[in-house]
């Protein structure tokens, strides 16, 4: 796994297999998959959300490091806290299974099946901590090239948990999250310009 170390300077610990450790260049967020398809899939240039892995049936964004301390606060100041969702960040101290270099061949990892791998891999020769989203006020990726804000990738994404998990309870629902719809439930989201 010398490519973590080497080409993108990321702290790894133990092994085999190697984890990436979190909380020094970037955090994590950890979602069910089904949610991060969905959240994945809204954003017309999704290459600028930063690097995503795939891990069984979770999905790991890598954003800032210091997100998993912000992520709590984040979710309550849009309108999230208190409500269920199967959303976390993994930040100092903890560690995410590294998947395979990108280019390496599936067949490599065919002893386990269950291997992390990577839906948007990290780029060398790009410095981590600017592809990644970042607590800021943004709207969704320009054309300047600015990743996304931290603020509307947490909220699509709490959005997509939160329709996972109705789906889940109540599979026959028919379910709407517009933002009208949230207003009328009393739960929509503060203006991300106040």
């Amino acid at each position: 796994m010398g490519w973590y170390e080497h080409e993108l300077e990321w702290p790894t610990a133990g092994g085999p297999p190697p984890a990436l450790v979190t909380g020094m260049r970037f955090d994590a967020l950890d979602a069910p998959a089904e949610a991060g398809f969905a959240m994945l899939s809204r954003f017309s240039r999704p290459d600028l959300l930063g690097p995503v892995a795939l891990d069984g049936h979770r999905v790991r964004l890598l954003v800032a490091a210091g997100t998993a301390e912000e992520l709590p606060g984040l979710l309550e100041w849009l309108q999230w806290g208190g409500i269920e969702l199967d959303l976390r960040a993994l930040g100092a101290g903890q560690t995410l299974r590294a998947p395979a270099h990108p280019e390496w061949d599936r067949r490599e990892a065919a002893y386990d099946r269950s291997a992390p791998v990577w839906l948007r891999p990290p780029r060398p020769g790009f410095d981590v901590e600017s592809t990644v989203p970042a607590l800021r006020v943004a709207r969704e990726a320009d054309e300047t090239g600015v990743p996304v804000g931290l603020t509307v990738l947490v909220a699509a994404l709490a959005t997509a948990c939160h329709r996972v998990a109705l789906r889940a309870r109540c599979p026959d629902q028919p379910w709407a999250f517009s933002y009208a719809s949230r207003m009328v439930a009393g739960t929509r989201p503060r203006s991300l310009t106040s």
